[in-house]
């Protein structure tokens, strides 16, 4: 397949992605939706104040197009996204129903086309230079065939099966840790019997989605209660993602760094700090860079206006301790 989502990148550059078209602008009704709608352009300007990236140094990701989509999704379920209707479901914001589908696919689907682009990217970039961060996507409640959860588009899915696709003899494995809040259960589905997807699922039991068919394809399930806190949460992530680096050999990581289990976030009910968060980021990069498993993060879910100082404090931090290099430095 011809695709241009695929590029080679300057040595000057990092393999960090981002693009201001990330960011949801529709009609304002984005405000109907707890999800922090800038939150992507809020992180990458806090990581410009730090130094860490700078337009120069970003790299831009393309467009997801139609023929990119469909090496995973049907043609049956991306037609369902012309049908304001069905988006306004899977966006969670009822009155998107009844705009003209035109401002849907302008005002929200090519934002998410956009961060898809980018998160497939970034599964490249992280071969090349053994880590890579998409300040977006993580939309792991959305398969093949079927999107919710504000998930419109499988792009966990996508970045692995276009890894398979066209690098086969450098990515047999691919182990995914997902530390969101929510059940992964969109790539959950995608992936139910495929032996070389492990996936290690951390999530709050007492929340959406409650998928019990999905969880058949979990290989390392934890689950939480509301108010898990800092002490037992990273024990049993560093528990499990060391049992789970024993147990499968991966070629790569998607880490899908999701920030709604900040205590006070509104949809995840957990508590853990913002310190917490940042060790947590630290502890899945030390593992992975010691292990010389390259790693690829998605920023996915986090429903309060202080996730994305939090998300970009915690690169900063790795940043900091060495754990995310400048370029050309896989290890």
């Amino acid at each position: 397949m011809d695709s241009k989502l695929y590029f080679d990148i300057r040595e000057t550059q990092l393999p960090i992605v981002y693009r201001p078209e990330y960011n949801v602008h529709f009609l304002g009704l984005e405000k109907l939706h707890p999800f922090d709608a800038g939150k992507w352009g809020r992180i990458f300007q806090f990581l410009k104040n730090a130094g860490v990236v700078c337009d120069r140094t970003v790299t831009i990701p393309n467009l997801a197009t139609k023929e990119d989509l469909l090496v995973v999704h049907t043609k049956k379920y991306l037609k369902t996204l012309k049908c304001s209707l069905n988006v306004a479901y899977i966006a969670e914001v009822p009155p998107i129903c009844i705009v003209p589908n035109y401002f849907v696919q302008l005002g929200y689907l090519q934002p998410m086309r956009y961060q898809t682009g980018g998160s497939i990217l970034a599964g490249k970039l992280a071969l090349e230079r053994g880590w890579a961060i998409n300040i977006g996507g993580g939309f792991h409640h959305c398969s093949s065939d079927k999107g919710g959860g504000f998930c419109a588009y499988a792009d966990i899915t996508l970045l692995i099966k276009f890894l398979f696709n066209n690098f086969p003899q450098k990515v047999k494995n691919v182990l995914i840790v997902d530390l969101d809040a929510h059940q992964g259960n969109g790539y959950e589905h995608d992936f139910m019997d495929d032996d070389n997807v492990y996936i290690m699922d951390v999530y709050n039991r007492q929340i959406y989605p409650f998928d019990n068919v999905a969880k058949k394809a979990i290989n390392r399930r934890v689950e939480l209660l509301n108010r898990t806190r800092d002490e037992e949460y990273l024990y049993k992530i560093e528990q499990n993602f060391i049992k789970s680096l024993a147990e499968f050999k991966a070629d790569l990581i998607v880490y899908n760094a999701g920030t709604d289990i900040l205590d006070g976030d509104p949809l995840g009910l957990l508590s853990v700090s913002a310190q917490g968060i940042v060790s947590r980021d630290e502890i899945i990069f030390k593992r992975a860079r010691s292990n010389r498993i390259p790693i690829v993060m998605l920023t996915s879910g986090g429903y309060t206006k202080k996730t994305a100082r939090i998300i970009a404090n915690s690169i900063i931090n790795l940043h900091e301790k060495e754990l995310i290099k400048g370029p050309n430095k896989r290890y």
